[in-house]
């Protein structure tokens, strides 16, 4: 009997799955940044992982010895082909406990930048594609809902990830 391996996306989210838990212990407190990637038509680009349900902007941890907009840069190019053509501009830095105590995510407005194709990384991103502001999927994650609403809709801009 020949038992099979997992390989793709399911070899990520079990990779993900098993070592989640030893980052999160070896830091104190997790850093991501993250990109609303803007059009002319003021749609957004918003990516779905393999590993975790819902719709997200794109980007992810920060690394040692990387400013927040080296790792933006870095996750954009990686996950969805993004190369900034121009300075983010910082909508916020939020608190994401409900991630992980000490999980911080720092939120920036793209509207320079090209991309090439339609290019998403294998493995991590399942999908990625521009949407409308007031039109996103159901599935959109409420922290990324909120950052819209504060955005595109003039809400208060909260310190938290989500309400």
């Amino acid at each position: 009997m020949s038992s099979q391996r997992p390989t793709g996306p399911a070899l990520s989210r079990l990779v993900t799955a098993t070592l989640r838990p030893f980052w999160r212990l070896r830091r104190g407190m997790t850093l991501g940044a993250q990109g609303v990637v803007i059009d002319e038509a003021d749609r957004l680009l918003l990516v779905r992982h393999s590993y975790r349900p819902g719709w997200f902007f794109p980007g992810g941890g920060v690394e040692w010895g990387e400013t927040l907009e080296e790792g933006l840069a870095r996750e954009l190019g990686e996950e969805v082909g993004v190369t900034l053509t121009g300075p983010p501009l910082l909508h916020g830095i939020f608190s994401n406990n409900a991630n992980f105590p000490g999980d911080h995510i720092a939120v920036y407005l793209i509207r320079a930048w090209t991309r090439r194709g339609r290019h998403v990384q294998l493995g991590e991103i399942a999908e990625a594609e521009m949407f409308a502001a007031d039109d996103v999927p159901a599935q959109t994650d409420a922290g990324t809902r909120q950052r819209l609403a504060e955005i595109f809709g003039g809400a208060s801009v909260s310190p938290k990830w989500s309400a």
